[in-house]
């Protein structure tokens, strides 16, 4: 995977993804290099639009940090409904026990 990184990491910089440029940037890493990976790498890029890869491979997930305010607060208050509903048939319950 590692690989892979330094192939993304050259792309992103504007640099060419070729063996030389992989080997410095996993020799920078202190990583121990396999020549045969670096060129099995590059050659299954040639020709690969790696920008275009990335988009596909990019997939939106919703955090709780992304949700909007009105709809946390429209959640809270469906939750605080269901509570009451629950309570409120739990009272009912109760009282009809007494009168049995």
């Amino acid at each position: 995977m590692i690989y892979i990184y330094a192939a993304m990491l050259l792309h992103k910089a504007g640099k060419a993804v070729n063996e030389d440029n992989v080997k410095k940037v996993l020799e920078a890493a202190e990583v121990k290099v396999d020549e045969s990976r670096i060129k099995a790498l590059v050659a299954a890029l040639e020709g690969v639009n790696i920008e275009e890869i990335a988009k596909e491979a990019t997939v939106p997930v919703a955090t709780p940090a992304t949700e909007k305010p009105a709809e946390k607060a429209e959640a809270k208050e469906e939750k605080t409904e269901e509570k009451d509903e629950k309570k409120e048939e739990e009272a009912a319950a109760g009282l009809g026990a007494l009168f049995g």
